[in-house]
């Protein structure tokens, strides 16, 4: 094959091994064979004249001429992957599989509140989740259209979302989705058998459910407009699934931090849960997205699209 024959399908499997970094991930995303795939890319390089990935057994790296493809070619591969898309828009919906890739917790709360109605919606796309605990970071380089993370801040992203908003070093996209206010809530038979706290302050005499049990999770901050309190807080019970944690505050077991956003609100209700001390709210938290590029095809953007609305304030409010 000589170099004016170089294809554009080849090309996009190159982008596609750089940007994961892996010819098996790679292969998994692009659904072929891994020996298919390094016999490609090994033909490519003889086209081209010149070595593009540093291969051995631990790890794949590009050489200075494959850095210089890549930087030039991913933009290409991108947009005629859009231009593909919108032209099969014009004959039907989106469609393919979609893989996203979400903590539990998150799973638990977002996706009954979801997945029917966007699948209904859109019968021709296949969602794959993956419920693993891996940083964001270690997703880059895994085949996902969607990677979504939990942060407590814009300024102080926690590390499943270490490389902030804008566009990572692996070509990555991480945004910020929304800042979701936290409350306290509780039972009313807890708050029955154990009074309801007047101040923060009254939260060292409760039982609090935390995230962990060690000392960096036993203490919330409470904020009430310029007014911050930081309190330690004691409990027998901790859980880091918001599902989970409603639960058990609505088994009269502590008072709990809950997200307030509409996917949570059936959690809420369900529970018979009220809101503790009103006039105060936890520090936040941010939901973070991680996109493998710039570019989200038609099926990503119509699952972010869907999902949003869910991670807004409760519709009665």
């Amino acid at each position: 094959m000589e170099a004016s024959t170089v294809q554009l399908n080849d090309i996009a499997l190159f982008v596609e091994v750089a940007k994961r970094k892996s010819f098996s991930l790679a292969a998994r995303a692009l659904n072929m064979p891994t020996s298919t795939l390094s016999r490609r890319i090994n033909e490519l390089e003889r086209a081209i004249g010149l070595r593009l990935i540093n291969r051995n057994t631990r790890r794949l790296d590009l050489t200075e001429a494959g850095a210089a493809y890549m930087s030039r070619c991913q933009g290409l591969i991108d947009e005629a992957r859009l231009a593909h898309e919108q032209l099969q828009m014009l004959s039907g919906g989106p469609s393919g599989n979609l893989r996203v890739s979400m903590p539990y917790s998150l799973a638990m709360w977002l996706l009954p509140e979801t997945i029917n109605d966007f699948t209904e919606r859109y019968p021709e796309v296949e969602c794959e989740f993956d419920l693993s605990m891996m940083t964001a970071s270690d997703a880059q380089g895994t085949p996902f259209d969607v990677v979504l993370r939990f942060g407590r801040d814009t300024s102080h992203p926690q590390a499943a979302v270490e490389t902030g908003n804008g566009v990572a070093h692996s070509g990555a996209v991480v945004q910020e989705l929304v800042s979701l206010d936290n409350y306290l809530y509780a039972s009313d038979r807890y708050l029955a058998l154990h009074g309801e706290p007047k101040t923060p302050a009254d939260l060292t005499q409760h039982q609090c459910l935390r995230t962990t049990i060690d000392e960096a999770h036993s203490y919330w901050t409470l904020n009430r407009g310029a007014v911050s309190e930081r309190v330690p807080v004691t409990g027998h019970l901790a859980a880091n699934n918001m599902s989970i944690a409603g639960t058990l505050a609505g088994l009269d077991l502590a008072i709990t931090r809950m997200p307030h956003c509409q996917a949570l609100d059936p959690i809420i209700k369900r529970n018979s849960l009220k809101r503790v001390l009103p006039g105060w709210s936890v520090d936040p938290i941010s939901i973070y997205v991680v996109y493998p590029s710039s570019i989200q095809p038609a099926k990503t953007r119509a699952f972010m699209d869907f999902i949003l609305p869910k991670l807004g304030p409760p519709q009665d409010e």
